[in-house]
């Protein structure tokens, strides 16, 4: 590997009329991991998996549009939607001239890469998710004051689920069903806070939780990729995510039966306290010298 293995940019580009923030490491002559980030969170949440990674991959971390240090210009009128999201990403990876990668998802980041892999599939070299759901049984019932704005987007519905932007439902998502917060570093939820509440922002992130439910309406067509083009799969889930429940882990071998689940004991941020244990995985299944094919699985609990 060159020097440059071992060196973290923070860049911006051009794309989609946006000025796009990514973070960036590793050799770009080695496959190269596309992770994606989510609510409400930036590409700050791969600070560690980089660091662990660096040496083998090329790591990509690009901050969605109303995210992180991403740059939407007033006169772009830019639709805060997860079909936006989306077309921001592809636009995003054909300014940096990424013809195939890992791709890695989480959260929100699920719905937006998930789109960018059915439209082109022979760019997805492996999926990893994180967290990221693509099935209706991972959905938990702290979803329900969701459907309620959904089925009813009332200023009422809406002003319910103003407590998830502010400091304290940031730092809850972080905590909750970790075993020792002490592993939690103070300084990621509190950036997701400030972040958050620039102007204008808690309107973006209401505007997003709306769109969400035609995320439910895509998931035929992700499950219809992971179904007919079968990638190397890594679904990697903490276990105790208040969101997204184990279900919608196991779901994902329904439609791809190679794929490798493994839940682990921690919440919603897995990344925060598996990290290490992250990245080992990764580098069994998709680093240099390592069979990209299904191999073993773990059916249960680890870590």
């Amino acid at each position: 590997m060159t020097s440059h293995a071992h060196t973290l940019r923070h860049r911006h580009v051009e794309a989609d009329g946006i000025r796009v923030f990514y973070r960036e490491a590793g050799d770009p002559a080695a496959p190269t991991l596309l992770l994606v980030h989510g609510f409400p969170t930036s590409s700050h949440m791969f600070r560690g998996l980089i660091g662990a990674l660096q040496d083998r991959f090329h790591l990509v971390a690009p901050d969605l549009p109303g995210f992180g240090f991403t740059e939407v210009p007033p006169g772009r009128a830019y639709a805060y939607t997860f079909d936006n999201l989306a077309r921001t990403l592809g636009a995003f990876v054909d300014a940096l001239g990424l013809a195939r990668f890992v791709l890695y998802v989480f959260d929100y980041g699920a719905p937006v890469g998930l789109r960018l892999a059915a439209a082109a599939p022979e760019r997805i070299a492996g999926l990893i998710s994180q967290n990221g759901n693509a099935y209706l049984e991972g959905l938990s019932e702290a979803w329900d004051p969701v459907r309620r704005y959904w089925s009813e987007p009332t200023p009422a519905h809406r002003d319910a689920l103003r407590g998830l932007l502010s400091p304290e439902g940031i730092r809850w998502q972080y905590e909750h069903g970790v075993a020792d917060p002490g592993l939690i570093a103070p300084e990621a939820y509190t950036l997701d806070a400030l972040l958050l509440q620039r102007p204008g922002n808690e309107a973006i992130q209401l505007d997003l939780i709306r769109d969400y439910a035609g995320n439910l309406e895509r998931y035929p067509a992700f499950q219809a990729f992971f179904r007919e083009h079968a990638p190397p799969t890594l679904v990697i889930w903490g276990r105790h995510d208040p969101f997204f429940v184990p279900a919608g882990a196991q779901a994902y071998r329904r439609d791809n039966p190679e794929a490798r689940v493994e839940l682990l004991d921690t919440g919603h941020f897995a990344l925060e306290t598996h990290v290490a244990y992250i990245a080992s995985r990764i580098r069994d299944m998709f680093g240099q010298g390592s069979p990209a094919g299904p191999g073993g699985r773990d059916d249960g609990t680890s870590a």
